[in-house]
């Protein structure tokens, strides 16, 4: 995308096209605008359309520009939270709801993509979250216990039955959680375009908007060339919000990730590597994430931007604990590389905001935006359609807040990241 290989990497040379999405030029009118092109806002445009909802979207750049084009593609249940935790933090009326929707998101987007025909490599496999000594084996078992309560079909394994899941002997157990899988992240938001488009959606690509003013009963959205005129906003921007809606992106913590990708791998070395192709991350604190593509690329992640000196850190690093973890790859190679912004929250779990009369907003993902995203975009559109009141949302609605020390910390998560990959993973 923008001619920057560094954004969408491997997703965007093994994606389906995307829709014929002009820009917006002159004045329309709609029920209701929504604004960001990521999972969110396409589903929200998606249900609303089903329901006879006249909708306008608007983006920014393009279809699954920000995280929604460039995360890692694990479709996973629940927040990075643990359920006990979430509950304390929520109280039990909201932490329930929210646990109950977020715990069976996965299997929403699976279906969806079954019901819509969505070209995205889906697999329903489930994810492994790999313990990385004894103290990451503590973690999962905590979290095994947690959503086992609940009656989720989660399996703690040992480092016997990790081995034969991962192919690897780097990690003392694992968690399989079935419900979860994997995608291709960008295929997919392509998929819900071309799917809301179909539904009814209007979407324009590469109209920024630049207002939002209340006129009597109506709103007017304003892009550089055009103007949107509707009863209701969403605003969908989460992480790269800006404009009207910066606040959203300022009470967030930046948090860079980074992927890279193999060429396929040779079939008597792909045999030996997630044979039953779970997605994968570990305990560290400055974590790894690994899968296979369906052409049987190995894609391995981690924190951390891909700019300026950290391209070559974040490498060297990932040539090193590729090969540390799967030593039957030999010499590690890179066809494409890759990164974005997680929005992190200081609690770690997602907001509900409404920023003025007629607008809604779902934001702060934390890094689990592909089944969160799709419910709530769901959510959304029952709520505008008057299927659920505001008193039956999965979260309270808050005000924005800006945390304290935002960007110093953004500075510290990426030059902290490249300080630990300099050490990383030395063989």
């Amino acid at each position: 995308m923008q001619n920057d290989t560094r954004t969408h990497g491997l997703w965007e040379q093994s994606a389906p096209p995307a829709p014929v999405t002009p820009a917006l030029i002159g004045d329309v009118s709609a029920d209701v605008v929504v604004v960001g092109g990521g999972y969110t806002g396409l589903s929200t445009a998606l249900h609303l359309a089903e329901a006879g909802v006249d909708v306008v979207l608007l983006e920014a750049v393009e279809i699954g520009f920000g995280g929604s084009g460039r995360n890692v593609g694990l479709v996973n249940a629940g927040m990075w939270v643990q359920p006990e935790d979430l509950l304390a933090t929520l109280g039990p009326i909201y932490g329930e709801r929210l646990l109950d929707l977020l715990g069976n998101a996965p299997q929403y987007v699976f279906d969806l993509v079954a019901r819509l025909g969505i070209d995205c490599e889906a697999s329903h496999a489930g994810t492994l979250h790999c313990a990385v000594g004894r103290a990451g084996l503590v973690e999962i078992t905590e979290r095994e216990r947690q959503w086992r309560r609940r009656g989720a079909p989660v399996e703690l394994l040992d480092a016997r039955e990790a081995e034969a899941k991962v192919g690897s002997t780097a990690y003392a157990g694992a968690l399989l959680d079935r419900r979860a899988g994997t995608i291709q992240p960008l295929a997919y938001a392509r998929g819900l375009a071309h799917a809301a488009i179909t539904a009814g959606a209007r979407i324009h690509t590469g109209s920024p908007v630049i207002a939002a003013d209340r006129r009597r009963t109506q709103w007017e959205v304003r892009t550089e060339r055009g103007r949107v005129t509707a009863d209701r906003i969403v605003v969908a921007t989460d992480a790269y919000s800006q404009g009207p809606w910066a606040a959203v992106r300022d009470e967030q913590v930046h948090l860079p990730y980074f992927n890279f990708a193999t060429p396929p791998l040779a079939p008597e070395v792909l045999r030996t590597i997630l044979p039953e192709h779970q997605g994968c991350w570990d305990t560290k604190q400055v974590l790894s994430s690994f899968r296979l593509d369906r052409a049987g690329r190995l894609v391995f992640g981690s924190v951390g931007a891909l700019r300026l000196t950290g391209m070559a850190v974040h490498r060297a690093w990932a040539e090193r604990a590729a090969r540390k973890v799967f030593p039957q790859l030999g010499r590690v190679a890179f066809e494409s590389a890759w990164y974005g912004l997680i929005g992190m929250t200081k609690d770690n779990l997602p907001r509900l905001h409404r920023p003025a009369d007629d607008v809604i907003c779902f934001s702060g993902y934390n890094g689990r935006g592909i089944a969160p995203g799709t419910v709530f975009g769901r959510t959304i559109a029952r709520h505008l359609t008057g299927q659920i009141g505001a008193y039956e949302m999965p979260l309270p609605i808050t005000a924005t807040e800006t945390p304290t020390f935002g960007r110093p910390m953004e500075l510290a998560y990426e030059l902290g990241a490249q300080l630990v990959h300099t050490i990383d993973a030395r063989l």
